[in-house]
C-alpha cells in the first residue's frame, strides 16, 4: 500500500491533465444551487454511486455515496481519488472511447468527454487540481460516504454553471481486468497497473431546480445497512442500486 501511495504521489501532474487548472479563487455566485448525478460505471466496474454539489455563494459541500467499487489492493484498502472534472463535453466516457483497443478507458482516454481536474474530492487539505493524484486523502474501500465543505475554485464554479462538471471516482481491480490490459502499466503512474488509476465511476452533474421533492433529493440515509438513497432527476425518481442502497464497510466524513 505504501508502494502505491508513493508512486501516485509521484505521477507527474500534466499526465491527469493538471496543467492550466490552478485552484483560482471563487469569483461569483452564479453556480449557487445543487447539483446531483447518478454515477454509473466505467470499464465494467460494477459500481454504483450517486453525489451532490450544493453551492452557496463560494462554498460547496459534496456528498457522494458510492457501492461496489474495489475493495482491497496488495491487502490493504483501496484508495480511490475522485475529482469534479471541468471543461470539455460534461459527458462519461464510453467503450468506444478506448482508443488503443485493450479493454480499458483510462483516465487520458476519457479526457475528451469529462475534461480536466477543476477539484479534488479530497478528505481534507487542498482541493485544488495538484491533489488529484494524492491517494493518502483519499476515500478507500469498496463502498463509502464521503462529506465535505469547503471553497470552491472558480474554474469548477464555472463549469458547473455551464454544465460542463463531472464528478469522476477513479480506480479498478486490476485482477478483473481484460488480458490486452493486465500488464500494461497506468499512464499517470508508471508503477502501478493501468487499472489502478482508470475511471471506474462517472457522472455529468447537473443543476436541480428549486421546488422541493419534485425535483431534489427525496430520501438519503447514509451509512445503513437497509437504508435506500434516492434521487429524483428531471421530473423522474431514480433509485439507486436497486431496492437496498447499502453503505457499508466504511464511511467517511470530512469538513473544514
Amino acid at each position: 500500500m505504501q508502494k502505491m501511495k508513493k508512486a501516485m504521489l509521484l505521477a507527474p501532474a500534466v499526465a491527469l491533465g493538471l496543467t492550466g487548472m490552478g485552484a483560482a479563487p471563487a469569483m461569483a455566485d452564479h453556480a449557487e444551487g445543487t447539483y446531483s448525478t447518478t454515477l454509473g460505471e466505467v470499464n465494467n466496474s460494477g459500481a454504483t454511486g450517486l453525489a451532490w454539489v450544493e453551492v452557496t455563494g463560494s462554498q460547496a459541500t459534496v456528498t457522494i455515496q458510492t457501492k461496489g467499487l474495489a475493495e482491497t489492493f496488495k491487502g490493504e484498502p483501496y484508495p480511490h481519488v475522485q475529482h469534479v472534472h471541468i471543461g470539455a463535453q460534461g459527458t462519461c466516457p464510453t467503450m468506444a472511447d478506448d482508443a488503443n483497443g485493450d479493454g480499458i478507458v483510462d483516465t487520458v482516454e476519457g479526457q475528451p468527454a469529462y475534461g480536466k481536474i477543476g477539484t479534488t474530492l479530497s478528505l481534507t487539505g487542498d482541493t485544488g487540481p495538484t491533489a488529484g493524484t494524492d491517494v493518502a486523502v483519499a476515500p478507500s474501500g469498496d463502498a463509502y460516504t464521503y462529506e465535505r465543505t469547503f471553497d470552491l475554485n472558480g474554474a469548477t464554479q464555472d463549469a458547473l454553471a455551464g454544465g460542463t462538471g463531472v464528478v469522476v471516482v477513479h480506480g479498478l481491480d486490476p485482477a478483473n481486468q481484460p488480458a490486452a490490459a493486465a500488464g500494461t502499466k497506468s499512464n499517470l503512474a508508471p508503477k502501478l497497473p493501468l487499472a489502478a488509476t482508470a475511471p471506474a465511476l462517472c457522472g455529468s452533474l447537473e443543476m436541480m431546480p428549486a421546488g422541493g421533492a419534485d425535483t431534489g433529493v427525496t430520501s438519503a440515509e447514509q451509512g445503513s445497512d437497509s437504508g435506500t438513497a434516492t434521487i429524483a432527476l428531471g421530473g423522474g425518481l431514480l433509485a439507486a442500486a436497486g431496492a437496498g442502497y447499502a453503505i457499508r464497510r466504511n464511511r467517511t466524513s470530512a469538513r473544514n
